[in-house]
């Protein structure tokens, strides 16, 4: 049986397909290195930035100032990457306010505290995600959209159902994703998936994504693995990645019947341009080691066994 790798990108406006699946194809190659002689593997791009932003960013533009202008192009990493320890106290602080989060934010059932608040936070800080989750009246464009997005996906995996397939899933992405295993796609089996730059732990977009599956407070308040995600979820994440505060999806999926649930990596994503850093941008994720090791597991179709759970 063949295999192929798709990704999906996440959320904000970005250059044009060509370039973009160019770029994840040469982030991947970088993080394999010398290891790659040994493989060969499919790469395909689920683009669907056009349809919340009318124009890819533009190479050619080099007026900052102009909405068109790429802040951040894909660059090689340094000559040594450098893997910095975070310290246990940090670690543990960090899990403190996630719990505290959680509470805050969601009742017993998953519903929403706040929800006026939450969707404040969505509609000024994330605007592509406001949009993808929008049921307000006379907001029929915006879902309109949200179904094209979830359409491109669906195509891309009904197409290659026949195939092994490796998903990897970035930031927004990652929420696209388990929408369409979940509701478009159930039959599809997908051997691996990767989150990587994930917000699902965070307490409004799992709300949303419960209320969205309809989970009533006489059920359980915890997503579920998709059923057909066969093999693993791996969700890697770096420490400093704002988009990524709540790491540890765990404990928020229950596994499915494969015993599958996601398994959290946190990671070194060593993207920077022009000395300024981005622990969220794609391309860091796409080339660290952890992502270098499961796609060559998953190339020689074994399920990657060194990798522990964290505590």
């Amino acid at each position: 049986m063949s295999k192929i790798i798709i990704g999906i990108h996440g959320m904000g406006n970005k250059p044009d397909s060509r370039q973009l699946q160019s770029w994840w194809e040469s982030a991947l190659l970088e993080g394999l290195g010398s290891n790659m002689h040994h493989w060969s593997f499919k790469f395909q791009m689920v683009y669907w930035a056009t349809v919340l932003h009318q124009k890819p960013y533009d190479l050619t533009v080099l007026d900052n100032k102009d909405p068109l202008y790429l802040k951040e192009p894909y660059t090689k990493a340094g000559a040594e990457l450098i893997i910095k320890e975070e310290k246990e106290s940090r670690k543990q602080i960090r899990e403190l306010i996630n719990e505290q989060l959680d509470r805050i934010f969601l009742e017993e059932d998953g519903s929403l505290n706040f929800t006026g608040l939450t969707d404040f936070i969505l509609r000024h800080f994330v605007k592509d995600l406001d949009a993808y989750y929008s049921d307000e009246p006379g907001q029929e464009n915006y879902q309109q959209s949200r179904e094209r997005i979830h359409q491109q996906l669906a195509e891309i995996l009904i197409k290659n159902r026949r195939k092994k397939i490796l998903l990897i899933a970035h930031s927004m992405g990652s929420i696209i994703a388990l929408d369409v295993l979940n509701r478009y796609a159930s039959d599809i089996k997908i051997h691996t998936l990767v989150t990587i730059g994930s917000p699902l732990g965070n307490p409004v977009v799992q709300s949303k994504m419960l209320s969205d599956v309809k989970i009533n407070s006489s059920e359980l308040s915890l997503m579920k693995t998709p059923e057909n995600i066969k093999n693993a979820w791996f969700n890697l994440a770096d420490f400093k990645d704002k988009v990524a505060f709540n790491y540890k999806l765990t404990k928020d999926f229950l596994p499915n019947h494969y015993h599958v649930q996601p398994r959290d990596m946190l990671v070194s994503n060593n993207y920077e341009y022009k000395g300024e850093p981005n622990p969220h941008k794609s391309y860091g994720y796409l080339r660290c080691p952890e992502m270098a090791s499961i796609i060559s597991e998953f190339l020689r179709w074994q399920l990657p066994g060194e990798f522990k759970q964290l505590n």
